[in-house]
Formats: C-alpha cells, sequence, structure tokens
C-alpha cells in the first residue's frame, strides 16, 4: 500500500507554516489562510477537522508580511490588507496569533494606522472535509462525508457521517455574526486604533468539548494548557550553555521540538512517547519512538521508558496478515482514523517493521543501566523474551541465523527497515531486491538484542540463558562478517535478497552496524574509509547511497539523500571504533547544515555535493519538525562527550573528544539516577557536580554489552 510511505507524501507547498502539539498540527499558508486546495489543515487524531480558513477584510485577501514561530504550538501571522484604488501601502495591518492544540483558537487583531476610520468587514469562511489523513498526505481526492451545518448567535457547528461514523467541530467567536458558511465581524476601527477579536474551532464528540479551556486560556498573559504543559518540560531537562552560540541555539531547538512531539500513552498518562514527525507522522512509530528515546537518554530517561512500557502494552499476540502482527513482534505504526483501520481490516496498529522488535531488547538493556528500580526492569523482561522469541520463530523463518522480513499483507510495506520506501533497497546496478531481504543494520540489531539481554541474564544470575544468547550472538557474528562482507569492494553489502544473494550497493545502512559492535576490527577502517568517500560523504553528511551507484538520485528519499539521524548513528559507530576525527567531520557538517534551516535539522535533506551547492537543499516533503532529527544534535554532542551512565555499576562515563570550534560546555539540570547534576567540560576536561552517593566520573568508555558479556563468562560461577 503506497500510502504507508512517506516517500508518497504530498508536500505542504513552499513557506508553508506547521504548527505542533503532541499529536495535533496545523499547516498553513504564509498569511495564516489554509487553502483546500493545498494539503493544508488543522488535523486532530488523524483527520482533518478544519480544511479551510480563509480571512478577508472587506472582500479582500491578505498579502503575508511575516509568521513568526513562538512556540512549537504557537506562532504569529502579520499581514496587510490589499487595496483597490491602486496605491500599494496600507493602512490595514492584521496579526493573527495561533495556537493549536485539541482544535485551533486564533486572536485576530486589526490596527487601523490612517488618520480616517476604517468600516471594515471581517469574514472567516470554515471548511470541514473530515478527511483521512492519509487521503490529504497522498493528495486523493477525500470520500464524501454528509454535511450538516447549524449555526446559533453564538456557534457554528459543522456535523458530518460516513457509513456510521460520525464527527463535528464547533467555531465560536464572541460578538461575531454566525452563519452557516462561516463568521464575520462588522465594525469600525477608529484612526490610529485597533479591533480584536478570539475565534475558535474545535472537535466535539457527543455534544462535548474535548477542551472546554481552549478558547478561554493563551490571552491576556494566560498560559494556556500547551503553556503549562511546555513548563513542565523545561522544568525537567537540563539547561544547556556552550562556547559556540550556534551550536547551543540547535541544541535548545532540539529540545523545543522533540517537547512539541511527546504524545501521551491515552490509557497510562503518566507515559510519555515521542511521535514520528509533522506533519503527517504525529502518532507513534515503533522503531522512530525507539531511536528518538534512545538518543535523547541524557535528555530525559523517562521517554524511553515510556516508550518501552507503551510498545510493551501494544505487543503482538496473534498471527494476523492484514496488520502483519505475530507473537512478540512491535508495533510499526498507530492510526486512529478511517483510512488506515480499512486498510488493516478494522484495527488501528500495523507491524510491519523488522528492526522495531530487536531495537525494544537493545533499549531495554541500555534503560535498565541508567537507574530505574530493578522491579521496573524486571516488569519488562517476559516482553523482551517475546521479542527474541519473534525473533527466532518469525524473524529467521528460514533458519540460517538472520532475520529477514516480508510483507504479509499485498497492501502493507514492501521495505519493512527503516528506509521502507518501495525502492529503498537494491543492487549496484540499481535492481531491486527481492524479498525476503536480511539487512545488515538488522542483524546488528539483533546481535545488540541477544547481547543485552545476555548481560541482564548474567546480572539476574540466569546463567544459562546468558550464555545462550551469548552464544548466538557469537555466531551471527561470525556469519554476518563472513556472508555480508565484500572483500573485493572494501564494504558490506546493504542486504540479502531472497536468493541470499549479496545486495551489494554502497549504502549507509553498515555505518550502523559501527555502533552495535558488529564490525570485524579489521573491516572497520575500510568501512570508515568508505563512508567517508566522496561518493558518500556529500560535505553535508553521508549519503544513504553512494552517487556512483545505479539507483542514485539525490533528490530521493532513501537512495542519496542525507538523513540526520542516520548520520548520528554513524558518527557514534565511528567513535567506537577509534575514528574520531571521521565522527568531528560528520558533526560539524550537520551543525553547520543547521544553521541553514533556522537552528532546525530537517528529517532530511537532499545529496547534492556541498561543492555543488553550497547550502544544502531541502528535501520538498521532509518532515519538520521530526524525532529523529530534533534528537540528532543531542547524540552528536553527547557521543562527542563519550556521556554514558550504568548506575549499578556506579559510574559516570564521560571522556570529552568535541572539537575546539565547540568551545566549552556547561550542563545543568541533567537528570541522573533520580538526582540533578551539573557538567563542565572545558579544553576536553570533564568535571561533574551533584551525583548520586556510590556514583564517581570515570574516563573512557562505559563498558560495552559484549565487554561485560564477555567477562562474566569467563568468571567462575562457583566464586
Amino acid at each position: 500500500m503506497a500510502g504507508w510511505n512517506a516517500d508518497t507524501a504530498t508536500g505542504p507547498g513552499g513557506g508553508a507554516v506547521t504548527l505542533v502539539e503532541g499529536s495535533s498540527f496545523c499547516i498553513s499558508l504564509p498569511n495564516g489562510d489554509i487553502h483546500p486546495a493545498y494539503p493544508h489543515g488543522v488535523f486532530f487524531q488523524d483527520t482533518r477537522i478544519l480544511s479551510g480558513w480563509s480571512l478577508t477584510i472587506n472582500g479582500q485577501e491578505l498579502e503575508p508580511l511575516a509568521a513568526q514561530m513562538l512556540e512549537p504550538y504557537r506562532a504569529r501571522f502579520a499581514a496587510r490588507v490589499t487595496r483597490t484604488d491602486g496605491y500599494a501601502d496600507s493602512p490595514l495591518i492584521v496579526e493573527r496569533l495561533r495556537e493549536v492544540g485539541a482544535g485551533i483558537q486564533e486572536r485576530l487583531t486589526v490596527r487601523n494606522y490612517s488618520a480616517e476610520p476604517a468600516e471594515c468587514l471581517i469574514a472567516v469562511v470554515l471548511e470541514a472535509d473530515f478527511a483521512d489523513l492519509f487521503e490529504v498526505k497522498e493528495g486523493r481526492t477525500p470520500r464524501h462525508w454528509d454535511e450538516t451545518r447549524q449555526a446559533d448567535g453564538e456557534s457554528l457547528v459543522i456535523s458530518a457521517s460516513w457509513q456510521g461514523v460520525r464527527k463535528s467541530i464547533s467555531a465560536r467567536a464572541p460578538g461575531a455574526d454566525i452563519a452557516v458558511d462561516g463568521i464575520s465581524f462588522r465594525t469600525s476601527i477608529p484612526a490610529h486604533g485597533e479591533w480584536s477579536s478570539v475565534l475558535a474551532v474545535v472537535p466535539t464528540a457527543d455534544g462535548a468539548d474535548p477542551d472546554s479551556t481552549f478558547i478561554h486560556a493563551g490571552v491576556d498573559g494566560l498560559l494556556s494548557p500547551r503553556d503549562l504543559r511546555r513548563q513542565e518540560w523545561v522544568a525537567k531537562i537540563p539547561v544547556l550553555q556552550m562556547g559556540n552560540r550556534s551550536i547551543e541555539r540547535i541544541l535548545r531547538r532540539s529540545y523545543d521540538d522533540l517537547g512539541s512531539l511527546r504524545i501521551e500513552d491515552p490509557d497510562h498518562a503518566e507515559r510519555v512517547v515521542v511521535a514520528a514527525g509533522a506533519p503527517w507522522f504525529m502518532t507513534l512509530f515503533g522503531r522512530d519512538a525507539l531511536w528518538a528515546a534512545e538518543m535523547a537518554m541524557p535528555v530525559d530517561p523517562s521517554l524511553a521508558l515510556g516508550t518501552l512500557q507503551t510498545l510493551a502494552d501494544r505487543q503482538g499476540q496473534v498471527v494476523d496478515l492484514l496488520s502483519e502482527e505475530e507473537p512478540g513482534k512491535i508495533l510499526h505504526e498507530v492510526r486512529l482514523d478511517v483510512s488506515s483501520s480499512l486498510s488493516l481490516g478494522g484495527k488501528t496498529i500495523y507491524y510491519g517493521s523488522v528492526d522495531a522488535t530487536p531495537l525494544f531488547v537493545c533499549w531495554l538493556g541500555d534503560v535498565s543501566r541508567w537507574g530505574f528500580a530493578p522491579d521496573i526492569i524486571a516488569s519488562l523482561l517476559p516482553h523482551a523474551d517475546r521479542a527474541l522469541d519473534w525473533i527466532r520463530d518469525y524473524g529467521d523463518k528460514d533458519g540460517d541465523g538472520f532475520v529477514e522480513y516480508e510483507r504479509l499483507n499485498p497492501q502493507g510495506l514492501i521495505n519493512q527497515g527503516w528506509k521502507d520506501s518501495w525502492d529503498g533497497i537494491n543492487f549496484a546496478d540499481g535492481r531491486l531486491a527481492e524479498p525476503p531481504i536480511a539487512l545488515c543494520e538488522v542483524q546488528a540489531y539483533v546481535y545488540s538484542a541477544y547481547m543485552a539481554r545476555s548481560w541482564i541474564a548474567y546480572d539476574t544470575g540466569d546463567r544459562r540463558l546468558a550464555e545462550e544468547l551469548a552464544d548466538r550472538a557469537a555466531k551471527l557474528k561470525k556469519r554476518f562478517n563472513e556472508q555480508f562482507w565484500m572483500p573485493e569492494r572494501g564494504y558490506y553489502a546493504v542486504a540479502l535478497d531472497g536468493k541470499k544473494r549479496q545486495v551489494d550497493a554502497c549504502a549507509s545502512n553498515m555505518g550502523q552496524c559501527l555502533w552495535f559492535g558488529l564490525v570485524d576490527e579489521d573491516k572497520a577502517p575500510l568501512v570508515a574509509e568508505r563512508l567517508m568517500s566522496p561518493e558518500m560523504f556529500s560535505g553535508w553528511g553521508v549519503r544513504t547511497l553512494a552517487s556512483d551507484m545505479g539507483a542514485y538520485n539525490p533528490v530521493s528519499y532513501h537512495n542519496g539523500s542525507v538523513w540526520p539521524h542516520d548520520n548520528a548513528i554513524i558518527a557514534a559507530g565511528l567513535l567506537r571504533y577509534g575514528f574520531v576525527e571521521e565522527a568531528q567531520r560528520i558533526s560539524t557538517a550537520l551543525f553547520e547544515a543547521a544553521e541553514f534551516s533556522d537552528g532546525r535539522l530537517p528529517e532530511l535533506f537532499c545529496g547534492f555535493s556541498r561543492e555543488r551547492f553550497p547550502e544544502p537543499v531541502p528535501y520538498p516533503t521532509a518532515c519538520a519538525p521530526q524525532a529523529w532529527a530534533a534528537t540528532t544534535p543531542i547524540l552528536l554532542v553527547t557521543s562527542l562527550m563519550r556521556y554514558d551512565a550504568d548506575v549499578s555499576k556506579g559510574g559516570l562515563w564521560m571522556d570529552p573528544v568535541l572539537p575546539q570550534s565547540y568551545g566549552d560546555v556547561h550542563i545543568s539540570n541533567a537528570p541522573m539516577a533520580g538526582s540533578r547534576i551539573t557538567i563542565d567540560v572545558t579544553n576536553s576536561v570533564a568535571r561533574v557536580q551533584g551525583l548520586p552517593e556510590g556514583m564517581a566520573l570515570k574516563r573512557g568508555h562505559r563498558p560495552w554489552f559484549t565487554e561485560l558479556v564477555e567477562k562474566a563468562g569467563k568468571a567462575d560461577p562457583e566464586r
């Protein structure tokens, strides 16, 4: 089904402004209007509740002047009313202060800079097509809903039904004239005076307003629920200062974006996870949430725990071909509305991901080292063991030791790794790989999952399980380096295809294998050299596919583009194998790229050479903000700080190799085992204050699971 693929998305259009709060978002023109002809709108629970929101004054449209983002969920638009008398300058200036939440609220202000009063008819036309997010994303004509409109003195209610499904919104504006087609005000604005009012549109269910305070908060200096939620987030995350003010600004933007993408588990309000990205992926994705939570661990470890708990509750139970559910499998995506559930036989969860399941086990191992209560970790171990059972029984159906994927539902994702576009996995000559496909980086995730669970087993006294999993890991590493390595090319195959042939394209996937330690030591220098070659490194980052490959296209989703999160993982892997300068080069390139997009890294950008284009070329439909991209600067800096903890081992490891151009680093309010610590890095020397009792600062790297397992395996169990 093409609709599951991000590379089929319709772009929001040049200059579009996107606001995000939880799973809700708004996309509009630079003047604040929402136009039905574009993939714009206000979206709530995967439904476009507002498809048209056009403001005119005396019948004239607004000419945009500025769109200023104040918070991820709030923006101020400035525009002027076009004139009909041939003069350019208009005395009527419009300001729209917009906030998105469970709907939209807008404080509308019109200022008259003329010496004469201005008679104004201010009109807002509303449209609501209740389109499913996928219909909008793919540019499809929305299904027709039977619509009714009811206007009274205080509100306009638009209701619609389709095959027994009912939806409605309520539009309110104190002091307005309410009609079935919209809201209007007639007013005389004094010379050098102004007029103002507040408008709001909210979804309704059974006549109830899901956020009754929405239209009253956020104006006249009051804090809205969004503001209060943001304040709570800011209070719990680290405060950062860096000598390099540009990088400091980028990191703070990352914190803001990460905060705006947080969504709550509807069944457990205390659990928070991260939505994949705006505009089209403001929901839970297993792979994306797991990676984002891991990358943000030093900022907020509770995100990782909440993600694991939320995914555990939705772990696969049965075999279902439509949703691709299998026992022990971790979900790919949750959707709430009509189109997705129709495709999934009435279900709202799709499980078409090959990598979320091993990553679940990997990150449980990492979370276990950050000081959470042992009983919390113990409660997740049965889910980790069920995930390992899935790897054995379903992920490796042919029993060759590698985990492969092949979609069960002909409408599901063709490719089910992180490069999930339909053409994302191909041979060097450009031919598409045929399933079942064993991706190189997925084997690295599985290897790490075995090692993580083996160490937990050693740590809890289950030596039999620990040794069994350590043996599986050792055999996997040996087979991988025999069957994926291509000595004549000096790099790893991106995959094995259904006939166990090496898919010989040079792709960035092998860079992720470095972080997990699957790469043999003697092969790592060749991998690093290839990743940093002109064919792979664009100057802004490592391309997803080398420029000398048959399928290379710098303006493709996965075949030559540059993904910041992929580069951050590669940089961390290079550091693991001692390639410091290469990791610094990638990190610096990405921070420089972010400077061209107001301090925010997008989901991806095009793979053109920096020598050819001195600014990174945007990818037309890239998500921004996007979870992986938002957490990329965090991982880049913490990797170069070599910042890791193992509370049970009484250690905080830090051995910085930050480039001199980054300057000194000062971090306060950093979470650590229930406490808050302060970190100072000067000339690559780290000092820490406030460590919990029993913890000490250590240099070097935190012991890898491979090292811990090897040491535990050599220990005498009788001692």
